[in-house]
């Protein structure tokens, strides 16, 4: 999760999130040449006094700086497209979960189970346990087995909300009458936080999002837990 002071991202938990740090890493490095370039110009322009005809009327550097450009535009181009349609990408998922946005909370419902649900509160500040984060813990997590492709399905049932976990690469917004669907899949076990990024209201600061990944087996012993205690 994010830390005070925190100038980069968040360290990816997913392979798209990988796919966007390189993505980003890759366009600011483009950024930096061109605007070191840009610079070294403006300076070279400014502190001589000389001048080269060559320069001034030179069909040659016209055609470079046309063309050069088109070629780094091509270079950014392409691998942002590809991230587009991995993000798009969703292939068999082994677990379904619909997340609906409410004033102010969510609520998830594994749709594969016949009888599996529940509402996510953010616990008050002066409810926590030492340990736990301000204004990002909640009293039920999401619970999703690692390695697995999730597919989640986002709707909302009051006004807009956005479904969204920084380190999983995951923004959906939350649109009633809609439903929107996005997928990931989780590299390694832990508890990866998120909120709502879209303005809903006066407590929209107040409905966080918990996923935690866990083990395959300690996922079905959750599953049936739940399912136990919903008979009850």
């Amino acid at each position: 999760m994010a830390h005070p002071s925190q100038l980069g991202f968040q360290d990816a938990a997913s392979p798209v999130m990988e796919e966007l740090l390189h993505f980003h890493d890759h366009t600011l490095m483009i950024v930096f040449l061109i605007s070191t370039l840009v610079l070294y110009i403006i300076v070279a322009t400014v502190s001589t006094k000389l001048t080269n005809k060559y320069i001034l009327d030179s069909q040659e550097i016209e055609i470079v700086w046309t063309i050069l450009p088109a070629v780094i535009l091509i270079m950014i181009a392409l691998p942002s497209l590809r991230i587009l349609y991995l993000m798009d990408e969703i292939n068999d998922p082994h677990l379904t979960i619909k997340a609906m946005g409410h004033q102010w909370y969510w609520s998830y419902e594994y749709t594969d189970y016949e009888d599996l649900g529940f509402d996510s509160y953010m616990i008050q500040t002066q409810d926590l346990t030492p340990g736990q984060f301000r204004l990002l813990e909640t009293d039920h997590r999401m619970i999703v087995p690692m390695e697995s492709p999730i597919r989640v399905l986002v709707s909302a049932e009051d006004v807009l909300h956005s479904w969204t976990v920084p380190a999983l690469g995951v923004k959906m917004d939350a649109v009633p009458g809609r439903l929107n669907q996005t997928a990931f899949i989780i590299s390694r076990p832990g508890v990866y936080y998120g909120q709502c990024s879209e303005i809903c209201g006066a407590n929209h600061s107040f409905m966080p999002i918990v996923v935690e990944a866990v083990p395959l087996e300690h996922f079905e012993s959750w599953s049936s837990l739940m399912l136990e205690e919903a008979s009850l």
